[in-house]
């Protein structure tokens, strides 16, 4: 199964979705591509947009090599084996994720104008994300939502790696996925279109 772009799966991952229509429930887009596709499924179903931001923690001298990653509460999933190995102090771990906290704020900023993000209490939240390969961001998006005091939490994905998925989902109180290929190699390889998405797109959607 390939889906032509991120609006594409959007417009698919809608479908399965229409029992939200109508019910205290916000749809949140994992920044930035999960945006895109989360925006497709708010406008179909009639529901408010917000936004997760979730950035990694990169290692000493290699940003690239993730330890983990880290919500704007400070709510983060980590390597234990990777910070081990690497030899890496809680102090490092401290400040860097002070740093991404401030830095995802600074973001959320810049893309909600001065509006003031969804209170998630009681409500459904639909997590959105254009697929889901080691699924760490995701993880911490659950547990930053269920923080946030969300009545429910939801799952909501076009395509994603089986193991993955499987584990996510015991953590949810439900998974929608349109296809779980038995080979997974990226995301990106079940979209004939997957530019990356820029700061001013994932404004734009919010302001629409």
């Amino acid at each position: 199964m390939i889906f032509r772009d991120r609006v594409d799966a959007g417009k698919q991952l809608s479908l399965k979705l229409e029992h939200y229509r109508d019910t205290n429930a916000v749809v949140v887009g994992l920044v930035r591509g999960g945006v895109v596709v989360a925006a497709e499924v708010a406008a179909a179903l009639e529901l408010p947009l917000d936004v997760m931001i979730v950035k990694k923690i990169g290692a000493p001298e290699n940003e690239e090599l993730a330890l983990g990653a880290v919500s704007e509460e400070g709510i983060g999933v980590f390597n234990d084996h990777l910070i081990s190995m690497l030899g890496v102090s809680k102090e490092y771990l401290r400040k860097e994720i002070e740093r991404q906290k401030e830095r995802i704020k600074q973001v959320k900023k810049g893309y909600l104008k001065g509006h003031l993000p969804i209170d998630f209490t009681g409500k459904t939240v639909i997590l959105v994300d254009d697929g889901i390969a080691t699924g760490a961001s995701m993880k911490v998006a659950i547990q930053a939502a269920k923080a946030r005091q969300a009545g429910r939490v939801v799952l909501a994905v076009p395509v994603a790696a089986a193991d993955s998925l499987r584990e996510l989902s015991e953590t949810v109180d439900e998974g929608v996925c349109l296809y779980i290929p038995s080979t997974f190699y990226a995301v990106g390889a079940f979209y004939k279109d997957f530019p990356q998405v820029s700061d001013d797109e994932v404004s734009s959607l919010l302001r629409k």
